[in-house]
């Protein structure tokens, strides 16, 4: 039961996102990176772990390309499907070192990967197709940020970025190993 009505709000976000205009997208990402710039976590973090956005969500790469400019040092996903894992890797150049990896998600080449070590990070900028405001989560249902988020020190700040249509109400119940975030920022 649970499970079928993940996968229905799943299917339903992942239309909506598709739909979703280009330009509402960037104008709606925008407010949110300034939502996030200002956040306390995010101004006395030095080391922010970004998800690398794919089509129709809030766009990370101007966030990414303004935390690299800000001094931040910025890490990114590099998933493993072997271990069913999320490494996080240092990005240097956004242009040059990424690639296509697994589920159509860039990440860093196998030269550019540089581990980032879980208690080096001080952010984590966390995907999303649902949240609710408390911030309870649902992904794409692949578990790997649930497992990431598990072995992350506990006291490291995670923030969920969403559209307003993916902050729901009647959120699916919670299951043993899903995950919340601290924050949600949505526009």
């Amino acid at each position: 039961m649970i499970q079928e009505k993940k996968k229905r709000i799943r299917l339903e976000l992942l239309k909506k996102l598709k739909s979703h205009k280009e330009e509402d997208r960037f104008r709606k990402s925008a407010e949110i990176a300034r939502k996030l710039f200002s956040l306390k976590n995010y101004l006395k973090a030095k080391t922010v772990l970004f998800y690398l956005s794919l089509d129709g969500e809030v766009d990370t790469v101007s966030m990414i390309r303004d935390s690299m400019k800000q001094g931040k040092r910025v890490a990114v996903p590099v998933i493993r499907r072997e271990t069913r894992d999320i490494v996080p890797s240092l990005l240097v150049d956004y242009d040059t070192e990424l690639t296509c990896g697994p589920f159509g998600i860039r990440h860093p080449k196998e030269e550019y990967i540089r581990p980032v070590g879980l208690n080096d990070i001080d952010l984590v900028i966390v995907p999303g197709l649902a949240f609710d405001k408390a911030g309870n989560r649902l992904g794409r249902g692949h578990g790997y940020y649930d497992r990431f988020l598990g072995r992350l020190p506990k006291d490291v700040p995670t923030v969920g970025l969403a559209f307003a249509f993916q902050i729901l109400e009647d959120f699916p119940p919670l299951e043993p190993h899903d995950l919340s975030v601290t924050t949600v920022l949505f526009a």
